[in-house]
């Protein structure tokens, strides 16, 4: 994964949370992750696998390629 990937990501994931006002570690346990997983992701601090994109992307109702490019302002 290339920086630009890792800061798109990280954004994106951090948008689509809270504007669904969750806290990273409850989305992390959302998902059965370790408790600072995804603040290691928003912190583009590791890489995400496939099987982790697919389910936060289906968790916010978008296509997993969706979580690589910028989301619209909407």
């Amino acid at each position: 994964m290339t920086q630009d990937s890792k800061i798109i990501l990280s954004k994106n994931i951090e948008k689509l949370r809270t504007s669904q006002k969750l806290t990273r570690e409850a989305l992390s346990l959302i998902f059965g992750f370790e408790n600072s997983y995804i603040s290691k992701v928003e912190k583009q601090r590791i890489n995400i696998t496939i099987e982790r994109l697919d389910k936060i992307a289906s968790f916010f109702g978008i296509k997993t390629y969706q979580l690589l490019k910028p989301l619209s302002k909407k």
